[in-house]
């Protein structure tokens, strides 16, 4: 099938015929007819199979009849990430170069006034995220109901954000005659519910099963120690003795063990960089266009690099961690072996990650390859529940001396070792007596009754060394009346 069999018009044709493509994929093929017909669409597939093109082709075709006006948009494209909404947008300029329609993206971490300005002029492609949009909204600045196409990208990476409850009023807030176009590469119960309230027949359009990693990308498990220096060190093992390596991703499931991570490679100089949700939106741009380009090797990041973002040829994925949602294991090794490329997919996995790779073999339905020897998680376990019996720390608990000669730089500020107790015993012996506790019966006994006045007096002791002369001197006898 090739993509003037579809019904798209002739600018859109040139084009993608421009671009380089020859034939649609299956979820293209099976959508893009279904949109030129106006229909709403409930589309899933595993993540790199061209969703994103089954969406903004027929869109393109449909907005050349018609016209924007100022601060009501005709077509409004929700994603759950900024990366992702500016990738959207770049489709849209590749795809939409022989057409004259004004694209406006409203993402966090840029002016207000500068969104504002493209909003006034008229928009015929809103592409946003959900928390800007209703800021716009609430402002005053954006009126939606002249949407007449409503597209609701990576439905469940909004479920995993909490962005449900701002799809609902988004939802409510534009006209009920749209037409609404929802894709997701999983199928969850919560975001089931949602396409049955917001959707109406749609065409169901399925291409590979729900929750199902692609054929082409070789899955491998490593095991590895708890500690942090420990997996890191088997993180390098695995990158010198990864075959054809020409870049990969490195996830890890908190954004502060990206940085950890990150550092750590770069100190055994990797090209490395990172990306995660904390970081302003220009320095995450950077990082994915120096990725893309070449520029870095390696780029350590989030679960915000896990859904969606189009980098076509990266060849190999680490999982330094084990992700705790088994639909984010689909997700992030979907990064590579993209457009029927061949991927490659490592997870270094502890003896305390059990119940995330049995839910996640569950979710695949298939058993995962180990790269050497397996863990024997019963054994595992079991040394937890001893170690913890004897009251002893876990064994992925961080001490004093955690960064070892493999994985630390050396540094003039070294942190001094405990010593042994001996040694602090001897020391203690050696202190002078006076700061010894004194016994009892040494202290000076209270007297009964009223002392004389040329009674002499015991010097006075205190928790200092010195005693000051005042003190030690005796009492001036009264001069006699």
């Amino acid at each position: 099938m090739a993509f003037n069999t579809l019904g798209l018009s002739e600018k859109v044709l040139a084009a993608v015929e421009a671009a380089g493509y020859k034939e649609p994929t299956a979820i293209q093929s099976g959508a893009i007819p279904q949109v030129l017909e106006r229909r709403d669409i409930l589309g899933i597939a595993q993540t790199g199979t061209g969703k994103t093109a089954s969406f903004t082709l027929p869109m393109l075709t449909l907005l050349e009849k018609g016209r924007a006006r100022a601060r009501m948009p005709r077509t409004l494209i929700l994603e759950p990430t900024r990366e992702l909404a500016a990738q959207v947008e770049e489709n849209f300029s590749r795809y939409g170069t022989n057409h004259k329609l004004n694209i406006a993206l409203l993402i966090g971490g840029v002016s207000f006034s500068e969104q504002d300005k493209k909003l006034d002029r008229g928009t015929d492609v809103l592409i946003a995220t959900p928390g800007r949009l209703l800021d716009h909204f609430e402002r005053g600045k954006l009126l939606l109901q002249g949407v007449e196409i409503l597209v609701i990208d990576e439905a469940d990476r909004m479920l995993d954000m909490g962005f449900i409850p701002d799809i609902e009023r988004i939802c409510k807030l534009i006209p009920f005659t749209r037409q609404t176009l929802f894709f997701s590469a999983t199928m969850p119960p919560e975001i089931q519910r949602l396409t049955e309230t917001f959707l109406q027949n749609p065409a169901r359009i399925e291409v590979a099963p729900t929750s199902s990693t692609a054929e082409n990308v070789a899955q491998f498990l490593k095991a590895t120690d708890s500690k942090d220096y420990e997996k890191r060190a088997a993180l390098r093992d695995l990158l010198e003795g990864a075959e054809d390596l020409q870049n990969a991703i490195v996830f890890c499931n908190r954004k502060r063990d990206v940085t950890t991570v990150y550092r750590s490679l770069e100190r055994h100089e990797y090209n490395v960089g990172a990306l995660h949700g904390d970081m302003d939106q220009r320095t995450r741009m950077m990082m994915l266009d120096n990725f893309r380009k070449g520029t870095i090797k390696l780029l350590v990041a989030s679960d915000v690099a896990a859904r969606g973002l189009d980098i076509p040829e990266v060849s190999h994925v680490f999982n330094f961690d084990v992700p705790s949602n088994a639909e984010d294991y689909v997700h992030r090794i979907g990064r590579t072996g993209r457009a029927g490329r061949k991927g490659t997919a490592f997870t270094l996995v502890t003896g305390e990650d059990q119940k995330y790779l049995d839910a996640i073999q569950t979710l695949i339905k298939k058993d995962i390859d180990w790269l050497g020897d397996a863990i024997d998680f019963e054994a595992a376990a079991q040394e937890r529940k001893a170690r913890r019996k004897a009251g002893k720390p876990s064994r992925n608990a961080r001490s004093s001396n955690d960064n070892e000669a493999t994985d630390a730089k050396p540094s003039s500020r070294r942190r001094s070792q405990s010593k042994p107790r001996e040694v602090v015993e001897e020391q203690v012996e050696e202190l002078p007596e006076m700061l010894n506790p004194i016994p009892v019966s040494n202290l000076p006994q209270r007297q009964s009754g009223r002392r004389s006045r040329n009674e002499k007096l015991e010097p006075a002791f205190g928790a200092g060394v010195h005693i000051p002369a005042f003190l030690l001197r005796e009492p001036r006898p009264k001069k006699a009346s």
